[in-house]
């Protein structure tokens, strides 16, 4: 829900922040373009950066540096991740109701991570389409030697309507654990609509997940349209298709979390986080999953530097590694804390896309809310005062923190068309506007400052079992 905003100031902890100070923190950032610069090197200069690859390595040792310039204390975090290669990727209707003799179509599909690959030829089957799980099982007979595609569709509506999230995970079920589901009864390779909106033949590429010990099958998103052409042409009698993908699980590799700490004048052992994941997928170079988030994290500490505020806390800037593919990252950082978690004041993570900020989005008791209302206040000027308290993380790399009690926080951003080109070769950096990224920024700065600053530390949510975040 989201908590409205006072008329006027009440006396409530939180007003030890001075007000000129956190005005100072947003302009500075909101007239700085020094997010964007940064952005620019890391997907101009580096590309895409998905865990294992070069990419990913060099970005490490890029924000390593430019950290360093900024004064930060600057430490790499190892961590052992996931190294998976797409490889080659084809398919091709081959048969269908009323073919025209000698005609193929070619489909547009990208392989997903953690996909097996085909026999060197690929493999050619018929197809069982079905709209959802419940089809699933009611179809189980009809499942062995068949390719399996999953027909549900991303719901643009919730998305216009500024629930993307929740039209993400309701349909991204699918890719998910769909493939798993298809291969325990007997699929050969299993297929998903791309979950997304604007759907312009660009397959979404993404993780998908194995049961342990159970052997992975070929598995790939569709473009929505050849999903739909499937679809149509499965209605009226058998289709067959040719499918080729060449993907390799390769020993995993070393990589490392980029941690940067601006130190507290008074509590440095104290820590609040702000971050962003490095890693993006290998179709583009990630701008806007995550290098805004990344970025509009590292400006934070860029934007202390140079008002000098340290507050009394320390700030701790983290790039995070393997997100997308295995949360190796986020797992090495909450083992190293999770003696000290008293230690982790709270943390705060930006990986919903490039949209402008409108607010916040936290993890919090309900008694902490009286205590945000200084930094909704700071944030008004810019259209980012609403404050929304949800009862999970709102991040992956941020979730395990957050089920142990640490308060957890996200800007809150205009998601309506993030899903467009989420995990597609047009994640590119003319999809971010310089005005949203500063907007962002500004948020995480006036929240992490105030964050770190007040006397008394804003209380999370008491400790339960860690929520899976989807990505």
């Amino acid at each position: 829900m989201a908590a409205p905003l006072a008329d006027a100031a009440p006396e409530v902890p939180g007003n030890e922040v001075p007000a000129a100070t956190l005005a100072a923190i947003r302009d500075a950032a909101m007239q700085s373009d020094w997010a964007m610069a940064r952005l620019s090197e890391l997907t101009d200069r580096v590309g895409s950066r998905l865990s294992g690859s070069s990419g990913l390595e060099a970005a490490v040792q890029q924000v390593a540096q430019t950290m360093r310039q900024l004064g930060a204390r600057v430490s790499l975090q190892p961590a052992k991740v996931p190294h998976w290669v797409r490889g080659a990727e084809q398919a091709a209707l081959v048969a269908w109701p009323g073919q025209p003799a000698g005609l193929e179509q070619p489909l547009h599909l990208t392989a997903l991570g953690t996909s097996s690959a085909t026999p060197a030829q690929g493999l050619t089957a018929p197809v069982l389409v079905v709209k959802d799980f419940a089809e699933l099982e009611r179809r189980t007979a009809e499942v062995p030697g068949h390719i399996v595609v999953f027909a549900a569709r991303f719901d643009q509506n919730l998305a216009d309507n500024g629930q993307a999230g929740e039209a993400y995970e309701q349909d991204g079920v699918y890719r998910f654990t769909g493939p798993a589901r298809a291969a325990a009864l007997g699929a050969v390779a299993a297929l998903v609509r791309s979950v997304g909106g604007a759907d312009y033949r660009l397959p979404h590429t993404g993780q998908t997940t194995f049961k342990p010990g159970q052997a992975p099958i070929p598995a790939a998103a569709l473009a929505a349209e050849d999903t739909d052409l499937i679809v149509r042409l499965a209605a009226q009698g058998e289709v067959h298709l040719h499918l080729l993908l060449t993907p390799q699980t390769l020993p995993d590799a070393d990589s490392f979390n980029v941690i940067a700490d601006w130190p507290g004048r008074e509590h440095p052992e104290q820590v609040v986080v702000v971050s962003g994941h490095l890693d993006s997928w290998d179709l583009a170079t990630g701008a806007t999953d995550d290098g805004v988030g990344v970025m509009g994290a590292a400006a934070v500490l860029q934007v202390l530097k140079q008002l000098d505020l340290h507050p009394r806390r320390t700030v701790r800037f983290i790039a995070w590694t393997n997100e997308e593919n295995g949360g190796r990252g986020a797992r090495a950082y909450f083992d190293s804390v999770s003696g000290q978690l008293s230690m982790q004041v709270a943390a705060i993570e930006s990986d919903m896309g490039a949209g402008r900020a409108l607010g916040v989005q936290a993890a919090v008791a309900p008694s902490a809310v009286p205590q945000l209302r200084a930094v909704t206040r700071a944030l008004l000027p810019i259209g980012a005062s609403v404050l929304q308290v949800r009862d999970h993380a709102p991040g992956a790399d941020i979730s395990a923190l957050q089920a142990a009690g640490v308060a957890a926080f996200a800007p809150l951003v205009d998601t309506r068309h993030y899903f467009d080109i989420h995990h597609t070769a047009a994640d590119t950096l003319d999809k971010v506007d310089p005005l949203n990224l500063r907007s962002q920024a500004a948020t995480m700065a006036v929240l992490a400052y105030f964050l770190a600053e007040v006397i008394e530390p804003v209380a999370g949510i008491a400790p339960v079992a860690a929520a899976t975040v989807a990505h």
